[in-house]
């Protein structure tokens, strides 16, 4: 079993590889950086023999327990650590669980990633080499910390196929997974930043690490060196005691998932109960209204467009804290205007074959562009002035709100009267209702961008009177400016709100049909 799936697997690869040239050229270009990173860890682990035990402790033990932790986070983010031997595809074969996990373990091992983790790991024996009994000690407990890594990934790998049989779960696992992403660059500024003035808390943290499952078995062959070997016993012991949990609840999670299928949902309701259609008026445009809004609070490619809103302002903070520009943050409000104005201007595109019962009912081109413009304006609103008005107390420029305001609410108008009429014209590849909001659809990565950048570039020069006048009120300080960048964006953002509704409503009305045949052909 155990190498026919590995043969299988290295078949996949090959005709991958053979079928794209590039894709090979981009393999043989990972392989030549990788073995780069192998070297230079050797050379790294080698030198260290010669610095203090505690420093070769600290820098071990924390990069062992950063790899297992990434080794078990991997299958959050992707899915899977090999999607060629992946739960979902092995469930239609009757296979028995224990000799899977075998299987499974040994090609995890064997693989690209797992073999250069388990070089990198056999190389923290080059720290010891002085002491050869400790560096023997060190490839065996290195080879327990790899086991643990690859089976850790596969377990959360067995975790989350569980798990994704449930509709709810894979609609918002990819956006709660994405949120951390995008905070990286601000939580590796935070925490070099921390890092850097507390230097000398890392080897307590390595000492506490040590005697976690991430850490112990990093951390024997220093123990051992230090002449503590009643402590490397126990970590030692912990280190095993962690390998065998862990196969233990995969070899459970695994069993479970083989046999566990997706599963429809259903939800009843109240009698009586139509939830945000009792909240507008009763008529075409607060029924559109009413739709709209339910898809932003419950189709999960509606609200991943909403992870940006406090990434931003959080960005901006981060950023004007590490250049000292308080007045960086006062950008928060335009930017999340013009961002969140432009999260429909391809609104039609969601709707699939429900935008059929606009054209049977008959709804005027204006009710509908009403309607979703009510819906988005609904939080929009509030959201783009609570930020404007909170990142101007934190930056202490309470003389620049009212250019502020009228920057960001002028953009927010003109970006929905933007994205009324060009969502009633562009038709984009988007992922069908319940699939996933991260699914690719063939051809739509080029052609989105382009439409982005340009619906971008359309509604700035739209927006350039305000833009303008905001720069210079704030520049020569004169609060006169700012109260008139207040009127005009207002002013000018109410226009191009309007036009955009009427002469969107205009194109739904002459070309609806053709809309939903182009919506109707399968993307």
């Amino acid at each position: 079993m155990v190498a026919h799936l590995l043969r299988l697997r290295l078949l996949v690869m090959r005709n991958t590889l053979s079928r794209s040239p590039w894709q090979l050229v981009a393999v043989i270009i990972g392989a030549v950086y990788g073995i780069g990173i192998l070297v230079l860890a050797f050379i790294g682990l080698t030198l260290l023999g010669s610095a203090p035990v505690e420093l070769a402790r600290t820098i071990v033990v924390l990069a062992g327990a950063a790899t297992v932790l990434g080794w078990a986070v991997v299958p959050l983010l992707t899915s899977g650590i090999d999607q060629t031997l992946s739960v979902a595809r092995l469930r239609v074969f009757p296979i028995a669980p224990s000799r899977l996990v075998l299987a499974l373990a040994v090609c995890g091992v064997l693989g690209i990633p797992g073999a250069v983790t388990l070089l990198a790991g056999v190389f923290t024996a080059a720290t010891w080499w002085r002491s050869p009994g400790i560096a023997l000690a060190a490839v065996v407990t290195a080879a327990i910390a790899v086991l643990t890594c690859v089976c850790a990934s596969r377990m959360i790998e067995s975790l989350n196929a569980g798990l994704s049989s449930h509709r709810r779960y894979r609609e918002i696992s990819g956006i709660l997974v994405l949120v951390p992403l995008l905070l990286l660059g601000p939580l590796i500024t935070v925490l070099t930043a921390g890092i850097r003035g507390a230097a000398d808390a890392l080897p307590k943290l390595a000492d506490g690490l040590s005697w976690s499952p991430l850490g112990a078995a990093w951390s024997v062959p220093s123990d051992l060196a230090l002449g503590h070997y009643g402590e490397a016993g126990l970590k030692f012991l912990i280190a095993v005691a962690t390998l065998a949990v862990i196969v233990l609840i995969w070899r459970r999670t695994l069993a479970t998932a083989l046999v566990t299928t997706v599963q429809p949902e259903t939800k009843t309701a109240e009698a009586g109960h139509i939830g945000l259609f009792g909240w507008f008026p009763a008529s075409p445009t607060g029924a559109v209204a009413a739709r709209s809004l339910t898809y932003w609070t419950r189709d999960p490619r509606y609200s991943r467009q909403l992870i940006l809103i406090p990434i931003f302002p959080i960005l901006l903070y981060v950023n004007s804290r590490t250049l000292d520009l308080p007045s960086l943050v006062t950008a928060a409000g335009p930017v999340v205007a013009f961002l969140v104005s432009l999260s429909i201007f391809s609104d039609l595109s969601y709707d699939s074959t429900a935008f059929a019962a606009h054209l049977s009912a008959r709804v005027t081109g204006r009710a509908d562009r009403t309607g979703r413009v009510a819906a988005v304006a609904v939080f929009a609103v509030p959201v783009v002035a609570g930020i404007t008005v909170g990142s101007a107390a934190v930056a202490s420029s309470w003389a620049a709100l009212p250019a502020l305001l009228g920057l960001s609410l002028g953009i927010l108008l003109s970006g929905l009267g933007l994205s009324s009429l060009s969502s009633s014209r562009i038709i984009l590849p988007v992922p069908a209702p319940g699939d996933s909001p991260f699914a690719a659809k063939t051809g739509a990565g080029f052609t989105t961008s382009v439409t982005t950048f340009a619906t971008w570039g359309i509604l700035a020069a739209l927006s350039l009177p305000e833009i303008v006048l905001a720069v210079v009120a704030g520049v020569v300080g004169s609060a006169l400016l700012g109260w008139i960048t207040l009127v005009v964006g207002l002013g000018l953002g109410a226009v191009v709100l309007s036009a955009g509704i009427r002469l969107g409503g205009r194109e739904i009305e002459r070309s609806g049909p053709e809309l939903l045949a182009r919506l109707r052909v399968p993307r």
